[in-house]
């Protein structure tokens, strides 16, 4: 006689289911999210670095010069 405990249980495989796609979903916003941020780092600090190294490469701006009383 089979054992009644190691049948499928369908009601079981849907719930399942059901968390693995939630699961899914919640880890590809995650994922995502994830990316976006990264993306946005990147892209901040390639400007930081330009701005640095465009400052340094930019001559200065000539001082004004007073004019001397005599």
């Amino acid at each position: 006689m089979p054992n009644p405990l190691l049948k499928k249980n369908p009601f079981m495989s849907m719930w399942l289911s059901g968390a693995n796609k939630a699961a899914a979903t919640g880890r590809g916003l995650w994922a995502a999210a994830a990316r976006k941020q990264q993306s946005a780092m990147i892209r901040d600090a390639a400007k930081m670095t330009q701005d640095f190294w465009s400052g340094i490469l930019a001559p200065s701006a000539a001082r004004k010069r007073n004019k001397s009383k005599k």
